[in-house]
């Protein structure tokens, strides 16, 4: 199954992101059997991050919430607030985000 999580960060937290850059990647790549998308959501003119977004491939919600507990992100208080929802897969046009 697969699950949306959508996090938002607390305000003014790029020293905090920045911080724990390399081992939220870290972490990502470890997970890579499960991590379907990942990706810093950002302002519309890209020059800051607003959360993340990740899907992942896990049979519940406790082992999506478990995902999410586990990044470096989640752990020193960078998100405000995570979204995890079950989701379809409707589409699927990985083509589509090339150059993005």
């Amino acid at each position: 199954m697969l699950w949306a999580i959508s996090c938002t960060d607390k305000p003014n937290t790029a020293a905090a992101r920045a911080a724990v850059l390399q081992p939220h990647r870290d972490y990502l790549k470890s997970q890579k059997g499960i991590l379907v998308l990942a990706g810093a959501t950002q302002s519309d003119d890209g020059a800051t991050a607003t959360g993340s977004l990740f899907v992942v491939n896990v049979k519940t919600r406790a082992e999506a919430k478990a995902f999410s507990d586990g990044d470096p992100f989640t752990q020193t208080g960078v998100f405000a607030s995570v979204t995890i929802t079950r989701m379809n897969k409707g589409q699927w046009n990985p083509e589509a985000a090339e150059g993005a």
